[in-house]
């Protein structure tokens, strides 16, 4: 009996802009065959965390029809092209969702944000002292609020169960924990 699982098939379900859906033949430890579903996201992303001069976060809120409700969330975007670096795809992700962009962006994390089904990469960057300098540039279909934020604030919509967008989560406590641990160093 073998100790891995091994992919037998991958066969394409459906073609999207970003997204490609497969289904999965795998041949599991025992031998048996199963039938898995992937979504393989073609473009990757990046994602930012946008830091005032006055320690506040700049969160987006929209529509997410797979939820069926709003979202507040860190600005977020895929990458134009495959091989764009994504410190661009955060900068200009910020600038178009919020007007604001920062001369100080630097990496905080990457993640795959659903490891159980998608390979979709994220990487998650942190920008400090944000300036607004336009107004927002968004597409015709999105429909951006956004709001400044104190980090606690943040912090108790995380653990009420209320924000719960992980690459949002995800940079939120990573950023935190940036905080903790200079202030432990100073």
């Amino acid at each position: 009996m073998s100790d891995h699982v091994e992919r037998i098939d991958r066969t394409l379900v459906r073609r999207g802009a970003i997204i490609d859906i497969y289904e999965d033949t795998v041949r599991l430890p025992d031998g048996s065959c199963e039938k898995w579903d992937f979504v393989a996201h073609r473009m990757g992303a990046a994602c930012v965390v946008p830091v005032t001069p006055e320690g506040r976060i700049l969160l987006v809120r929209q529509y997410r029809p797979a939820l069926d409700r709003y979202t507040w969330e860190l600005p977020a975007g895929c990458r134009d092209a495959v091989d764009e670096p994504t410190d661009i795809t955060a900068k200009r992700e910020m600038e178009e969702e919020t007007g604001y962009t920062s001369d100080d962006i630097r990496p905080l994390l990457s993640l795959k944000s659903t490891v159980a089904f998608c390979n979709e990469l994220i990487d998650v960057y942190l920008a400090m002292n944000i300036v607004r300098v336009k107004e927002q540039s968004l597409d015709p279909a999105e429909e951006i609020s956004m709001k400044l934020w104190e980090l606690q604030d943040i912090l108790d919509e995380i653990y009420a169960g209320r924000l719960q967008d992980a690459k949002t989560v995800a940079g939120i406590l990573a950023y935190a924990n940036t905080l903790s641990r200079s202030d432990h160093n100073a």
